[in-house]
């Protein structure tokens, strides 16, 4: 799998993540959500994200994307 694919996958996870979290245990979770969408809308501008920065160190290899 690559890099995009991963940042796609656990982008995702962490929304679904927020979502659950924040209507079982409190709203302040959806900041999460939050916090990941604001994070893909950037890195679709500026092609920077930590994700990919971290995948990367660890041999994932790379997309068209990152």
């Amino acid at each position: 799998m690559s890099i995009d694919r991963w940042v796609l996958a656990f982008a995702g996870a962490m929304v679904l993540a927020s979502v659950a979290l924040g209507y079982a245990v409190h709203a302040g979770w959806l900041w999460l959500g939050v916090f990941v969408g604001a994070n893909l809308l950037q890195s679709a501008f500026t092609g920077f994200c930590p994700l990919a920065i971290i995948l990367k160190k660890f041999g994932v290899k790379p997309g068209a994307a990152f």
